[in-house]
Order: C-alpha cells, then sequence, then structure tokens
C-alpha cells in the first residue's frame, strides 16, 4: 500500500466539516489518498487512535481518512463529497477516537447531510447536523 496526504481532499473536509459537523476538530484529521489496495468494495476509510494509545502517547484524538484512489478518484464530484461526508459522520460529538456505526452513517442521513452541506454551501451558511437530528428526535 502506498500513502500519500491529500490536499485537496483535507480542504473539502475542512470546508465540509466547518459547514454541518462543527464538532470536527479538522486540524487533527488528516486526509490521504491510497493506492494497491486489493480490496473489493471499500471506497474509503476512517481509521482512528484508539484511547489505550491516546493514553500511552499522552496525545488527543486523531483521526486519519483513507480514499482508495483507484476508486474513489474515477467517482464524480458529488459523489466524492457524499463518501466525505459518510467518512466524516463516523467521528462522534466526543471527538475521543471512536466511531458512529453505520446505524447513524447510512444512506439516508449522507443524502440529508449532503442536502445541507449543499444548501449552507448556497446559502454561505453553517448548520450543526447532529443537533439538528436530536432536535428532530425531541419532537
Amino acid at each position: 500500500m502506498k500513502y500519500e496526504f491529500s490536499p485537496s481532499l483535507q480542504l473539502l473536509a475542512e470546508d465540509i466539516a466547518t459547514r454541518i459537523f462543527p464538532h470536527v476538530k479538522i486540524e487533527r484529521v488528516k486526509c490521504f489518498r491510497s493506492y494497491g489496495s486489493s480490496t473489493k468494495r471499500t471506497i474509503a476509510r476512517c481509521h482512528a487512535l484508539g484511547k489505550l494509545m491516546q493514553q500511552a502517547m499522552g496525545v488527543p484524538a486523531f483521526y486519519a481518512l483513507e480514499f482508495l484512489g483507484e476508486k474513489f478518484n474515477k467517482m464524480s464530484q458529488d459523489e466524492k463529497v457524499k463518501v466525505m461526508i459518510h467518512e466524516l459522520m463516523h467521528i462522534p460529538e466526543s471527538f475521543g477516537g471512536g466511531f458512529k456505526n453505520h446505524d447513524i452513517v447510512c444512506e439516508k442521513n449522507v443524502e440529508e447531510c449532503y442536502r445541507a452541506y449543499n444548501y449552507c454551501v448556497k446559502n454561505e451558511k453553517k448548520i450543526d447536523w447532529f443537533n439538528l437530528e436530536r432536535q428532530k428526535k425531541k419532537r
């Protein structure tokens, strides 16, 4: 496997996180393209530094988002944005090194976040998507 830091994906992650996922500490998230994976279905992965390693090293949580170049690079821009949203959605609001599972990070919610992100871009706004979801559930 070959990994390379991707400044363009980092900028996209920063824009999305700033607009709809304000809990993401983007300075502790790095985006990479990878090449040479033999996986058949994976397009991207979210990696975290687990709590034990955080404590052992005396550092806070850190996330790496990996985008498998052979598949990801061929996607449309809209699909790339959806994949980025999907990976950022795995990062919990606690930003503690854990993951949100696929009960929350599902196609329906990714599509909703994608619409919210496009609304924010068009109207130069910011929305806290997870907070909106909590408010909906209270109603």
